[in-house]
């Protein structure tokens, strides 16, 4: 850990993360005005007591981006949770077992890859009434797939070693094996994946309320914001523009962060 806090890579994915916690943080004890008033509408950052503008409603920009940062990192956060979990599940299961369970599980898997993320996303959204919680599940529910692949790699190589031929002689059940002995040591990629996927769920939810089936208004989202203000480019730029900004930097965020990661605990790895 103290080499990581050496990378200037890691430090600044930190750094940048902390900036949007640090605002959302603020934002709590501090009252944030969304609601309209087209007296005011379509102003330029810094008139009227906008910090950053308003939009085409009225409404203030900053308050609509330090919500939409909630949104985003709640969504990306709470995604790639279940994201986990499913392919645990099924990461698990598929390298311990093998043979038949192995082969039928891969071929799901290679069912649920076949279709493009964002295809399915469209689906799963339009089938029912899009909202927080749907998009938040949706997203969780097509994106372990490569996370299941990689542990099931990794169980794999593990599952031939000595030592868990050892615990089967001395009858130690399944499930405690897998649980007790193999699962700690799928901890680096399950860390790294986790990272990265919270960056690709933010994408995928912006891309979402970008298209209207995502989070639904008046609740704020940076991919809204963007769809919103994607007609008044001319006017105000920066109604898509920063929004725009947020997303890439706060997905550029946990990506320095996933990826310093990954080198520190393949470098462990490799002296272990």
């Amino acid at each position: 850990m103290k080499k990581l806090w050496k990378d200037n890579t890691f430090k600044l994915g930190i750094l940048i993360l902390s900036f949007f916690i640090f605002v959302i943080l603020v934002s709590i004890f501090m009252g944030l005005d969304t609601s309209q008033n087209l007296k005011f509408r379509l102003l330029s950052p810094g008139i009227n007591g906008y910090i950053l503008g308003s939009d085409h409603f009225g409404r203030d920009v900053l308050s609509r981006l330090i919500i939409g940062a909630r949104v985003s990192l709640g969504v990306g956060i709470l995604a790639s949770i279940i994201s986990i979990i499913l392919g645990l599940f099924f990461g698990l299961v598929s390298g311990y077992f093998g043979k038949k369970v192995d082969a039928l599980i891969m071929r799901f898997i290679d069912i649920v890859m076949a279709f493009p993320v964002l295809l399915l996303l469209i689906a799963i959204s339009a089938t029912f009434e899009p909202s927080l919680q749907i998009t938040m599940i949706a997203i969780g529910m097509v994106s372990w797939p490569p996370m299941a692949r990689l542990i099931r790699a990794q169980v794999l190589m593990i599952r031939t070693s000595e030592f868990i031929k050892s615990l089967e002689a001395l009858g130690f059940s399944h499930v405690r094996i897998i649980l007790f002995h193999i699962l700690p040591n799928c901890i680096a990629p399950i860390i790294v994946s986790f990272t990265l996927g919270i960056s690709g769920a933010i994408i995928a939810e912006s891309s979402l309320s970008f298209l209207g089936l995502g989070v639904q208004p008046p609740t704020p989202s940076w991919g809204s914001m963007i769809n919103e203000g994607k007609d008044f480019l001319r006017i105000s730029p920066t109604l898509s523009l920063l929004p725009g900004l947020a997303i890439a930097f706060t997905v550029l965020a946990f990506n320095l962060i996933g990826e310093s990661i990954r080198d520190e605990l393949d470098v462990k790895l490799e002296k272990e």
